[in-house]
């Protein structure tokens, strides 16, 4: 009698808790702004949930008194157990995982702890026991599918001296994609840098000490080939945050000896001769080709 008296005082409480949660689901459903049909809608679901909870522990009240018969609820201790295993048994599918799962927990009630950023999980077991789950909150944007760390490291490298289209083009030449498998846009690095708070490129830092290949072109009249020649051959220095990102060009490089040396040859043929080269035509005495 003990153990009955016991376990209808433990139904009686978790009756006065659920029916708490259900005045509360309800509060919050009406405070809602009923123009913001998301969130009106996620409202009205959690309250209908805490209603079937009262419903239950209401229907377990009722029953709690009656004499112990061999319809008893069945002892979940040995599935507990063994629960790993009849989890990644050989064979089994997930629409058996979530029958198990069913089997073990009642409901679920989920709240948000906005100060901590944290989303709270009480879990209701078979049985009357509870438990209770926190895990970080997402920021706004952030999902499943995270970018790699590779990508992120070159967007960090190249965010303070190049555009988010330029960011773009760098990480689709080499190879990489976003979380979800795509390609880059401007747009999607943008919405990275806000996520990780990246600071952003602006044209207004830009102090012309560091030049682009078209820049560099420009200053000098020639074209960006020109230059991808030049930074080739080593004669022009230059620097790549990594490999296949765009080349960044010091402004006073520009106007080194080397470069303007290597510049006035452009146009001409080569006339270079080398030692013990023999000429194609000999010239006789009186001028004439032989």
């Amino acid at each position: 009698m003990d153990t009955l008296n016991e376990q209808r005082r433990i139904v009686e409480l978790e009756l006065q808790q659920a029916q708490y949660e259900a005045t509360l689901a309800e509060r919050r459903y009406a405070a809602c702004d009923p123009d913001n049909r998301l969130i009106a809608a996620q409202l009205e679901k959690n309250w209908e949930a805490a209603l079937r909870r009262v419903q239950a522990c209401q229907t377990r009240l009722e029953t709690a008194g009656a004499p112990m018969a061999d319809t008893r609820a069945p002892d979940f201790a040995k599935l507990a157990e063994d629960l790993h295993a009849a989890w990644n048994a050989p064979g089994v599918t997930m629409r058996m995982r979530q029958q198990l799962v069913r089997a073990l927990i009642v409901d679920i009630v989920a709240d948000v702890d906005e100060a901590a950023r944290e989303v709270i999980l009480t879990i209701h077991w078979q049985g009357g026991q509870h438990s209770q789950l926190r895990v970080r909150k997402p920021r706004s944007g952030e999902h499943g599918c995270c970018t790699s760390d590779e990508a992120l490291a070159v967007i960090r490298s190249m965010a303070t001296r190049w555009s988010d289209q330029d960011i773009a083009a760098s990480l689709n030449r080499m190879g990489m994609r976003t979380g979800q498998g795509k390609t880059w846009t401007a747009h999607r690095v943008s919405s990275i840098r806000r996520v990780r708070d990246i600071h952003a490129y602006k044209s207004a830092e830009k102090d012309g000490e560091w030049l682009t290949m078209s820049d560099a072109a420009k200053q000098l009249g020639v074209t960006s080939h020109v230059i991808r020649r030049l930074i080739k051959d080593r004669i022009l220095p230059a620097e790549q945050v990594t490999f296949d990102a765009p080349w960044h060009i010091r402004a006073s490089d520009l106007h080194s000896e080397a470069v303007a040396s290597a510049l006035a040859r452009t146009h001409r043929p080569c006339r270079i001769k080398s030692e013990g080269q023999i000429p194609m035509f000999i010239e006789d005495s009186e001028g004439g080709a032989q």
